[in-house]
């Protein structure tokens, strides 16, 4: 989860268009993701999945609740999370000392859509006990559905709205969505039930721990968006982050995703401007939090399970490049701490 997003800013010479311009306004993140979507869907079972429908035929993939998943999964449904504008792969490490053995590696000439518009999982969705018939439900909802129902201020400022007839939503819960909240998905989207595809990847799944650690772009690019910078600076984007093993307890398991993102997370940005690159450079690391330095699981026991008593700071990954198109320099900031990684995910011999 990120903290509240202020309003980004612009210098005010700055005429260019926010991200609707002509270019993003023709891209549309549903029907660039549709053919993974029908991929996962249509090869669940190899890649560990299940696949359900709902009575009026909304399609429910199980990555993880009672499915195994897998890690294809995961890389797949992180693409689908980028609404088909990013590239998601796993890496195995050759190095003598490596960070860790496995990686996830992200890269997006589209950062601003793929990570903001689509993949941030900033759609919150609940139902109450009374409304489910059982007990209550919450999730936040990822992917390139949110540019359909666009129930979030950031789309505003992204000047960005998809209007396809189909649409596919990530929720990282641990159960399938009951229908109220399906039923809300479905009227926020406009779309016809057998049109939706709702995929569900619990963070201590095998394929829930790949698409979080996958988000280690989108959490620079969110930073990017709290200190202030102005979205269409960021003109191409990459990034990678060691892939831990899925832990059986939940608060374990959030804390392995972020600790990866926070203390293992390497990202590359591209921006247009020589002082955004410096100021990107000094201040994106996730090393300028005050609660930097502890893990994750720590951290967020000790502020009584609540995230935003969490230093908003700290969401970001350890180590940045920023290079900038106006001079050619690139400039660095923060580091991995391989050392806090390996204590918290190793096993003694």
């Amino acid at each position: 989860m990120s903290p509240t997003v202020p309003s980004s800013t612009a210098t005010p010479d700055d005429n260019r268009p926010p991200l609707a311009a002509a270019l993003a306004a023709a891209l549309s993140v549903n029907a660039l993701s549709e053919r993974l979507v029908a991929r996962l869907v249509d090869d669940a079972p190899r890649f560990g999945a299940a696949v359900s429908r709902t009575e009026n035929g909304t399609v429910l993939v199980d990555a993880g609740v009672a499915a195994p998943g897998s890690v294809a999964a995961g890389v797949l449904i992180a693409r689908i999370c980028m609404g088909g504008l990013g590239h998601v792969t796993v890496r195995e490490s050759l190095d003598a000392r490596p960070l860790w053995p496995s990686t996830i590696e992200v890269r997006t000439s589209w950062p601003v859509l793929a990570c903001l518009g689509s993949q941030y999982a900033g759609w919150s969705l609940a139902a109450t006990k009374e409304q489910t018939g059982g007990k209550k439900f919450f999730s936040l909802g990822s992917g390139p559905a949110r540019a359909l129902a666009v129930k979030e201020p950031l789309f505003a400022e992204l000047g960005y709205r998809d209007h396809h007839d189909r649409g596919a939503l990530v929720l990282e819960v641990d159960r399938l969505p009951p229908q109220v909240i399906i039923d809300k998905v479905l009227a926020d989207c406009g779309l016809a039930p057998e049109r939706l595809t709702l995929v569900t990847t619990p963070t201590h799944s095998v394929a829930g721990t790949v698409q979080v650690v996958a988000r280690v772009v989108e959490v620079a690019l969110h930073k990017t968006h709290v200190l202030g910078v102005a979205l269409d600076e960021v003109v191409e984007a990459g990034g990678s982050a060691p892939l831990p093993p899925p832990a059986p307890d939940g608060v374990q398991a959030m804390g392995r995703t972020n600790d990866a993102i926070l203390y293992g997370g390497r990202v590359h940005l591209t921006v247009r401007h020589d002082a955004v690159a410096k100021r990107l450079a000094a201040e994106l690391p996730a090393s300028n939090s005050r609660d930097h330095g502890r893990p994750f699981a720590d951290i967020f026991t000790s502020f009584n399970y609540d995230f935003y008593q969490i230093d908003p700071a700290l969401f970001a990954p350890a180590e940045v490049w920023v290079s900038s198109l106006e001079s050619g320099a690139t400039y660095h900031g923060g580091s991995v701490d391989a050392d806090l990684l390996h204590a918290q995910w190793s096993g003694k011999p």
